[in-house]
């Protein structure tokens, strides 16, 4: 997705990085346009071998509140799975904050073999869709049984908390701040999202222990290759939660091979649809509000996500039985 935030490195920068790194020279590189907030090169380096180059926004840059730190997040949790050795995730190559080679943080990690799956989704046979699916929900589910010691964002342990009912409630209302400070008019009112969202918090309650949660495995972020899953990406807004805010547990996603792989074999139950509905809010929120922070261009994207939230304002006011 095109954006004002995503930094541009020259030739001359993205060759030096290959060299420090790598210890080689960089052939080619081009740039990939999937991402939506980081810019992502692949590389071809001298001897053949292909790398990936992720960089993030430059330093100063405004992000919303819970984007903080959201690199070091990515390369800790994915060294912390790759070590856990039970999801395949890329190899960390090396990550460098010092901003001495480009005005950015960035990182560099193997190439997966394979393609994101939703450039071929459409074209699969619906059984391999469904084997594929059903895998995703194995992979996720062995992500999500890592624990931690507390709640919250993975980037922020200053903002950690032993219950995730009051965790999660910052989360939900970060975003409403950063709206509000940024001037960004809602389809729905800033003082009736605090209010209903506040009378239905009590559902949380029943999460009491911290799972690693990615909360980004979309398909694009999943790559396949011979029917298989080849590995998982973009860890960065991974957190210390509720494994029900998973994006494949969520309105966007119907996916029953998802949830027998994972282990609902008889779906969720009314006080999950619950939790989830809050999930939902909380995700058509940060689309709507982070439109002003990213500078998109795509206008039809930004209109998007007004009617998605208006939507899903309503689904959440008629779907959730106080």
């Amino acid at each position: 997705m095109e954006n004002s935030i995503k930094p541009k490195l020259s030739e001359g920068q993205i060759g030096a990085i290959a060299e420090r790194v790598c210890g080689k020279r960089a052939d080619s590189f081009k740039e990939l346009s999937d991402g939506w907030a980081n810019a992502a090169y692949l590389i071809a380096l001298e001897d053949g071998q292909e790398v990936i180059l992720k960089a993030a926004p430059a330093a100063g840059t405004r992000m919303m509140r819970y984007e903080k730190g959201l690199m070091k997040a990515e390369v800790e949790t994915m060294r912390l799975v790759k070590k856990d050795g039970r999801v395949p995730v890329p190899q960390i190559i090396a990550h460098d904050s010092t901003c001495e080679l480009a005005d950015c943080e960035y990182f560099v990690m193997e190439k997966l073999d394979g393609v994101p799956y939703n450039k071929i989704k459409r074209e699969l046979p619906a059984e391999q869709r469904e084997s594929i699916e059903y895998e995703l929900g194995q992979y996720n589910r062995l992500v999500n049984e890592l624990r931690g010691d507390r709640f919250g964002l993975y980037a922020e342990p200053a903002e950690a908390g032993a219950a995730w009912r009051d965790v999660f409630h910052r989360l939900l209302v970060s975003v409403l701040e950063d709206g509000e400070e940024a001037g960004v008019e809602l389809p729905v009112d800033y003082a009736a999202i605090r209010q209903e969202v506040a009378a239905r918090l009590h559902v949380l309650d029943a999460v009491t222990e911290p799972r690693l949660v990615h909360w980004d495995i979309w398909d694009g972020n999943v790559f396949v290759k011979d029917g298989r899953i080849a590995g998982i990406i973009d860890f960065e807004r991974a957190l210390w939660g509720d494994p029900l805010i998973e994006a494949y547990f969520g309105r966007f996603v119907a996916s029953d091979a998802f949830l027998r792989g994972y282990g609902f074999k008889n779906g969720l139950s009314k006080e999950q649809r619950q939790r989830r509905l809050l999930y939902d809010l909380y995700l058509d929120l940060i689309l709507c509000v982070e439109c002003a922070f990213r500078g998109y261009t795509d206008l039809g994207h930004i209109s998007w996500t007004k009617s998605n939230l208006a939507d899903g304002w309503n689904r959440f006011l008629t779907q959730f039985e106080l």
